[in-house]
């Protein structure tokens, strides 16, 4: 193999120091403020929003933020919209001294609608420009490094922010948690803007990266946004993008599966926090507990999944994977105090760090290599309207039968999207 150019070994330093920032934020901001907004009194429609309004502003802006790139530099534009989108976190920290706890409630769903906008830039702009890059050679290295980093700085950070929730009152803890998160996302744009174009961008193999980090996209609870396929988006070269004709042959089953899996994906995460708090009464450092085994077991189970899919192929790992995703809310349904809690995390860990791979790694075997950027675009359609469906249909299975017997049925509803991956996906 050959040795790495100077400039490609500096663009994988900031990469790596990018990556240890980023974890920082959404180890700390990212997975505490669903946990932050239930104890402020949030309902579960106003959770919901805080996953339903970012699906909804993608699902609008993505393709015109496509369009919009074409042409502009990558750098330029993620280091742009990154301060744009990032600067939320400032906000983010000030709200207790600004509004009332009911107040503040609206103030957290509009503030994180209004930063998924420059948010849904970064997540087309990030992922095409770290394939330019990143020589081909060298993207296993990068990446996985890249990942094992944001795996220890997420488990770090969620423990430390756990015990700080702890051990100081409210809401300062959450302030100083939430300080932490714009330290890192202050320090993750720095060393994107640290990055040097490389030249000729090298040569497209159309293969998905496995990067686990996504920046401008939310992560709550067990349900990871994959950014799969953005980066095809800025591929279309002015043709159109949206193209419905494509749903009418097998593709467009094999949506609809991708669509019910993501819905059902999402139905139990606005009902999770407020039965964490509420139900449970678990502490915020047990649930910091839990992020981090969730965490640690999702980055053992990606590293073993090139290992299993040889062996058992894609198509079975994956839908053995959605299967067992049932297992998330199931547990969390099942528990009295801690221990379950934790045994779902680790198991929801498991199970996401081997579908999340397997629903791109299926993906990109049934996009023809000829005609990315329009399948792919459908893909993100299809995604992003799952998860407004399943995050608007979570709130109304937990008031109408109770938080614990919507976790019960959020279950069976994965388990069942699993199955039809089997039969269709």
């Amino acid at each position: 193999m050959q040795t790495m150019t100077p400039v490609g070994q500096h663009n994988a330093r900031q990469l790596y120091y990018d990556v240890f920032w980023y974890g920082v934020l959404a180890g700390g901001t990212l997975a505490f403020l669903p946990v932050y907004a239930a104890r402020l009194g949030a309902s579960g429609f106003q959770v919901a929003l805080l996953t339903a309004g970012p699906a909804l502003v993608n699902l609008v802006a993505s393709l015109p933020a496509a369009r919009w790139l074409e042409g502009r530099s990558l750098t330029w534009a993620t280091v742009v919209t990154a301060v744009a989108h990032r600067a939320g976190y400032l906000i983010l920290v000030g709200l207790p001294w600004l509004f009332t706890d009911r107040v503040q409630v609206w103030v957290l769903v509009l503030l994180i609608v209004l930063m998924s906008a420059p948010g849904t830039v970064i997540a087309v702009a990030f992922n095409a420009m770290f394939a330019d890059l990143v020589a081909p050679e060298w993207r296993a290295l990068v990446v996985g490094r890249r990942n094992a980093l944001m795996a220890l700085s997420m488990l770090g950070t969620s423990l430390l922010c756990g015990w700080l929730l702890d051990v100081l009152v409210f809401p300062i803890n959450y302030q100083l948690v939430f300080g932490l998160g714009l330290l890192g996302a202050a320090m993750s744009t720095w060393y994107l803007a640290r990055l040097r174009p490389v030249g000729a961008a090298p040569p497209r193999v159309g293969r998905p990266m496995r990067d686990l980090a996504r920046p401008g996209l939310f992560r709550f609870a067990d349900a990871v946004r994959p950014a799969a396929g953005l980066r095809f988006l800025l591929r279309a070269r002015g043709q159109r993008l949206l193209r419905l004709d494509l749903l009418r042959g097998s593709f467009g089953l094999f949506l609809l599966v991708f669509f019910l899996f993501y819905t059902f994906q999402y139905t139990p995460i606005p009902i999770l926090p407020l039965f964490w708090v509420n139900h449970l009464t678990l502490s915020d450092g047990v649930i910091s507990l839990g992020n981090a085994s969730f965490y640690a077991s999702m980055l053992l189970a990606s590293m073993a999944l090139a290992r299993l899919s040889s062996r058992w192929g894609h198509h079975l790992v994956l839908a053995a994977s959605a299967v067992l995703y049932g297992a998330y809310p199931w547990l969390n349904a099942l528990a009295r105090d801690a221990r379950f809690f934790l045994m779902a995390s680790i198991a929801g860990g498991i199970a996401w760090g081997l579908a999340s791979g397997g629903l791109v790694t299926r993906l990109m075997e049934r996009v023809p290599a000829n005609d990315r950027p329009a399948h792919m675009a459908l893909h993100n359609l299809a995604l992003n309207l799952g998860i407004l469906a399943g995050s608007l249909l979570g709130p109304v299975l937990g008031d109408w039968l109770g938080l614990r017997q919507a976790l019960y049925l959020s279950a069976v509803l994965r388990v069942v999207a699993g199955l039809l991956l089997v039969l269709w996906g």
